[in-house]
């Protein structure tokens, strides 16, 4: 299981990773991007850090819509829909919920996986944060049918999530502003994909400590 304090600690702690990585993830969409995802990911989520006092009481469904709200609010470019909308999807799977489950938390992965692509359009391949999010969620579901536990799939997804992102490496980009880019946008991590990396490593860390 994994509880409403606990989501509430990820949240923290991804907040404060993402303001610790924030010249890093600038830098990487520097030069593929708007050079801004960085600052965008961090002005966003230290507003999600500012809110999580007032989430103490609040199940985590609601936890999770709000974090997506206040994305929607403060987020620039094209992380504020995008992440808006994971967070608002997975929220709507496990609304009035106080704990979550195995399966519970994988209806959460689903839920914002498929708001992120009915969002963005793409697919694993055309180096966005899909290619980090659908490994994920595959690497979650098959260790959670494999029988192991919420922190063990937790930590699988994560590292499922992280070969994603280096997985972008290579790849042409085919959707958003790195794809005017053409064969120039090879051989640069994808920042999107980079951030959802450490969003699901954040998760399984914050499961793992109780």
């Amino acid at each position: 299981m994994v509880t409403q304090s606990q989501v509430l600690a990820w949240l923290d702690r991804y907040a404060d990773l993402i303001a610790e990585q924030r010249e890093y993830l600038t830098e990487l969409d520097a030069a593929i991007g708007d050079a801004d995802h960085g600052i965008n990911m961090n002005r966003g989520f230290q507003k999600v850090k500012s809110q999580l006092p007032t989430m103490a009481d609040k199940d985590i469904g609601s936890i999770l819509k709000n974090t997506g709200m206040a994305l929607l609010s403060s987020v620039g470019g094209a992380s504020g829909p995008l992440y808006g909308t994971l967070f608002m999807r997975a929220g709507m799977k496990v609304d009035k919920k106080q704990a979550l489950t195995a399966d519970d938390l994988l209806a959460l992965l689903q839920g914002g996986l498929e708001g992120v692509i009915q969002r963005g359009k793409s697919q694993v391949g055309d180096k966005t944060m899909i290619d980090a999010f659908q490994p994920a969620v595959e690497g979650y579901e098959a260790a959670t049918h494999a029988g192991k536990s919420v922190v063990e799939a937790l930590t699988e997804a994560a590292d499922a999530a992280e070969a994603g992102r280096d997985a972008t490496l290579p790849l042409i980009a085919r959707k958003g502003r790195a794809s005017y880019l053409g064969e120039r946008s090879k051989d640069h991590l994808d920042p999107g994909a980079t951030s959802l990396a450490m969003l699901i490593r954040t998760l399984a860390e914050s499961a793992a400590e109780g």
